[in-house]
């Protein structure tokens, strides 16, 4: 189906839009998707252009400008701004194509590894909270048990968090290319593939992973030592107070 994307541009000096005549004169450098455009006025300085292409799949090489155009003596200066404008819209609409075709599958894993990552964390508090209910003389069975689930844990906080940063280094990548008031969120495409990840633990040190990688840990990895460590914490106080040097 067409796609079509609107851009606002300034009107010339004479408060005119720009001619409309001028797309037969540079139809050879018309992308290849695009169809026609449409122009209104919005007042005396301002206007804005609709344009209109084939669908993109994202699979297509990035729209640019044709360079043969700077060497084009038959090409005004609005002839070139206009071919500016349009493959600025078609590289808009290419990038959220992109987007959707490459994020769409790890979109799709990411539910899995969410999954397994809320049931190994719900694992882990069940563990030390059985600690409450144990025995005095089940209490290093239960340390086992304990230390099994924050391995299974961290497993599972390394690999959602390795998924992270894969989506937002996608969605930055779209961004690079369309700007940030042309931007694709995330949640957008996953709410077209409707996959809800409204619970999703996603920061902005995900989309930077250069920002962690000289401290010990990812995102979701270092709150999970967090809560490990403060349970941890009681644990050893427990032990304190109850003389077991052996657990202290």
């Amino acid at each position: 189906m067409p796609r079509t994307i609107t851009l606002f541009h300034d009107l010339d000096n004479s408060g005119l839009r720009h001619g409309a005549s001028t797309a037969a004169s540079t139809s050879r450098y018309n992308h290849p998707h695009f169809q026609h455009f449409q122009r209104r006025e919005l007042g005396k300085q301002r206007g804005e252009t609709i344009w209109h292409f084939r669908a993109f799949t994202g699979r297509e090489p990035e729209p640019r400008v044709p360079r043969a155009i700077y060497n084009d003596e038959t090409l005004t200066w609005t002839h070139r701004t206009e071919l500016y404008s349009q493959y600025e819209a078609a590289r808009i609409l290419w990038s959220h194509a992109l987007l959707r075709a490459v994020a769409g599958p790890v979109l799709q894993e990411a539910v899995g590894l969410w999954t397994a990552w809320k049931v190994a964390r719900d694992n882990l508090r069940a563990a030390f909270k059985a600690f409450w209910d144990t025995p005095d003389d089940r209490w290093r069975a239960q340390m086992l048990r304990l230390v099994s689930a924050e391995r299974a844990a961290r497993n599972a906080a390394e690999a959602w968090d390795a998924v992270a940063c894969r989506l937002t280094r996608l969605a930055a990548d779209q961004v690079d290319v369309a700007g940030y008031d042309h931007e694709l969120p995330l949640r957008t495409v996953a709410q077209e593939l409707r996959v809800d990840m409204s619970d999703w633990y996603i920061t902005y040190e995900h989309r930077t992973p250069d920002s962690y990688s000289m401290c010990a840990e990812t995102p979701l990895v270092e709150d999970l030592l967090k809560e490990t460590e403060s349970q941890r914490e009681q644990l050893r106080e427990v032990a304190h107070l109850a003389g077991d040097r052996a657990l202290d």
